[in-house]
């Protein structure tokens, strides 16, 4: 096996599942059965007044994320899943991830109404 660049890619990419699929369970963790509001929607590191409301939003975002990243670690230790299909897999599950926050934290944050104070 020659090591190139695309190999040191690879290997980034699937080390990277480990504490990406920690973090985003661990997040879930503390909004669903800690009831932790503090990282709900957040945008510049503010939740919103309202965080509850979105907090099932933004839970099952990390949820969801998570178990897949978790599935995917375990197929391609387990079964040998082929790089094309848990590369795939794992890069849409981040831009995914990253683009439901986004989502979610801009709604949580928009204002309210015309004379609203931003």
């Amino acid at each position: 096996m020659v090591f190139n660049f695309s190999v040191a890619l690879t290997w980034i990419l699937f080390l990277a599942l480990f504490p990406l699929a920690f973090f985003w369970l661990r997040r879930a963790w503390r909004i669903f059965y800690k009831r932790d509001m503090s990282e709900v929607a957040l945008r510049r590191g503010e939740p919103p007044a309202n965080a509850e409301r979105f907090a099932p939003y933004t839970g099952m975002a990390n949820l969801v994320a998570g178990g897949i990243a978790v599935a995917v670690v375990v197929l391609v230790v387990t079964v040998g899943l082929p790089y094309e299909t848990w590369s795939a897999v794992a890069g849409s599950t981040i831009w995914c991830k990253f683009f439901a926050d986004f989502i979610i934290s801009r709604h949580a944050h928009k204002p309210l109404g015309k004379g609203a104070a931003r």
